[in-house]
């Protein structure tokens, strides 16, 4: 930790850019894992030596590609991260529209009756068919 609380500010600002890539669900600033601190001090000292944000991205980009940043940049490698999950959302929702929709339109004796209903059925014993 610098006794700069600027610098800090800065520090922090960055490293709530870039993910941790031991625990890839936490930014470096939210991590304790010995690689996150590590790639923070190498940001501090970056800042430091007077690289700008822009060029401590670009060389933790270069360094470990966009999985990196705690937000990739669209672009055709990272086109799945980004609609993924709203494609396989809207799948999802499509086959279970589909799945209802035939349910809707089958006869009531395609289906098996509850066992706690009151029926005909209800508490009788089914007879044993024959084994094989």
């Amino acid at each position: 930790m610098s006794a700069d609380p600027v610098l800090e500010a800065r520090v922090a600002r960055i490293a709530a850019e870039l993910r941790c890539l031991v625990c890839q669900n936490q930014t470096i600033a939210d991590s304790n894992a010995e690689l996150a601190v590590d790639l923070r001090q190498q940001v501090r000292e970056m800042l430091q030596r007077g690289d700008s944000e822009a060029q401590i991205l670009a060389y933790m980009t270069q360094r470990y590609g966009d999985f990196v940043l705690y937000r990739p940049p669209l672009k055709s490698t990272t086109a799945l991260l980004w609609f993924g999950p709203g494609v396989l959302l809207v799948g999802g929702v499509a086959v279970l529209l589909i799945v209802l929709r035939r349910r809707n339109r089958m006869d009531a004796d395609r289906f098996e009756a509850d066992p706690d209903e009151d029926g005909p059925t209800a508490g009788a014993e089914r007879e044993p068919g024959p084994t094989a």
